[in-house]
């Protein structure tokens, strides 16, 4: 067939090029032969380069995979833009309208968001962890924009040319909206590397990308993944640029808790029968896959399983000490009157300060509408306190919170910074405090020493 006969379409997340073969591919990138079909194919995600190489070298093509035209956003109000969203805005535009931007949480992400949607004139598709934040995002887009908003997800199945849907829900469907979007609006993109929630970026033609978060980094390195699923990091400002002016001010305090002299022999023993038996399995539990490994070994003997006793116990010792909630209960008295978050690592925890505080929790087994509640009076002030474990760590608008008490948590430093950046919203003079509780002498200082490796911290 000849080269004016070429035909694009969109089949199931990719892309099929009818009028070609095997021997005459004209080495189209990205492009593979399909012996099952007997065509060439390519993930969807080569769209824009296929396009681009067809068009550089003048070769004729009929493009019927993309099903969108340019869509005009008109914007309801037009507010002004802080500078580092116009920087960030003009980068990314600069990059070809394909790029990561990382900004610090409350310092405007989804704003700048906006002004992309505007500037691309592309059907936008927002994609976003957590229904919360779907939910977010669309009260946000039809505050911002004057045109209807889809939702996809959480019991709905709109789609529209401006669209906001879940992670879940996109990976689960682009084989039905692949083609459906010139611009793919990723929130939180540090979620996006992985063998499911890619499929989203993978299975889509749309030729600008947009990643957002404030901390791309994973501890598995997959955000390497990020320039090849939406683009290089174009734009990057870190807390300690943007605090004062955009961002509250903060000071960051630790506070040791001690073990009492019993628990202190306990911990000693458990944490000695854990080594021991890494020890003597060869499990160094600093390299990759080492906890996998553990787990095996500690269910193939009797051994075993009492060092994953030991283990969990000594942890526990560590991270829930009772004088950690004497702590707890003297900073709670010093900030009476503020508006403070209570981190922990565990469910558990959470619901023994619930008891003996008598504060709300938000949990992930906490239901929609309760959390909205809780948040909601949170915001107003008639709850002046709230306890959770992991789930508010991101994605949650909390702009009078200014104190944070981490009881708890992982050696992630995307965590650790998380967590400040829900007290770092901007709100008047306000000064933000988040404190570290530490349980001295235990693997908890090691775990703290690794969750502050960030300039926030002072760290690197």
């Amino acid at each position: 067939m000849s080269e004016a006969g070429l035909r694009l379409t969109f089949e199931g997340g990719s892309i099929v090029l009818d009028g070609l073969d095997e021997e005459n591919s004209l080495g189209v990138p990205g492009v593979t032969y399909d012996h099952r079909t007997r065509q060439l194919r390519a993930e969807a995600i080569h769209y824009r380069t296929i396009v681009q190489f067809l068009q550089s070298r003048k070769i004729m093509y009929v493009d019927q995979a993309r099903d969108y035209k340019v869509a005009k956003w008109p914007m309801r109000v037009e507010k002004q833009a802080f500078p580092h969203q116009t920087e960030g805005l003009k980068a990314w535009c600069d990059a070809d309208k394909m790029g990561v931007v990382v900004l610090p949480t409350g310092t405007g992400k989804t704003h700048l968001a906006n002004l992309a949607i505007h500037a691309a004139e592309r059907p936008a598709l927002v994609i976003t962890p957590t229904i919360d934040l779907m939910n977010q995002w669309y009260d946000e887009l039809m505050l911002c924009f004057q045109a209807e908003v889809g939702l996809f997800g959480g019991g709905y199945n709109e789609i529209k040319p401006l669209t906001v849907t879940t992670y879940d829900s996109a990976y689960q469907n682009i084989e039905r909206m692949g083609n459906k979007f010139g611009l793919l609006v990723f929130d939180e993109c540090h979620h996006l590397p992985g063998p499911t929630y890619s499929l989203s970026a993978i299975g889509s033609i749309a030729p600008f990308r947009l990643g957002l978060t404030a901390t791309p980094e994973r501890s598995d390195n997959a955000h390497e993944q990020l320039d090849r699923l939406i683009g290089p990091i174009v734009y990057r400002r870190e807390i300690t640029e943007l605090r004062g002016q955009y961002l509250a001010d903060y000071r960051v305090e630790t506070v040791f808790a001690d073990l009492s002299p019993d628990e202190r022999l306990r911990y000693e023993s458990d944490r000695l029968i854990y080594r021991e038996f890494l020890q003597s399995t060869g499990i160094d539990m600093r390299r990759p896959g080492a906890w996998g490994q553990f787990l095996i070994a500690a269910h193939r003997s009797a051994e075993g399983r009492q060092a994953y006793i030991a283990y969990r116990e000594q942890r526990a010792l560590s991270m829930a000490a009772p004088a950690k909630l004497k702590i707890l209960e003297r900073l709670l008295e010093r900030h009476n009157g503020d508006r403070v978050i209570i981190f922990t690592n565990d469910n558990a925890t959470v619901y023994t300060i619930a008891r003996q505080f008598l504060v709300p929790v938000i949990t992930h087994q906490t239901k929609t509408k309760e959390r909205r509640e809780v948040l909601l009076r949170f915001n107003s002030g008639s709850y002046p306190i709230v306890a959770t474990s992991k789930v508010l760590n991101e994605g949650v608008n909390v702009p009078e919170a200014n104190v944070a008490i981490v009881l708890s948590g992982s050696g992630s430093v995307r965590e650790h910074v998380q967590r400040l950046g829900r007290i770092l919203r901007k709100s008047g003079d306000k000064e933000a405090t988040l404190y570290e509780v530490i349980t001295r002498g235990t693997g908890e200082e090691f775990t703290s020493l690794r969750r502050r490796q960030h300039s926030a911290y002072g760290g690197d």
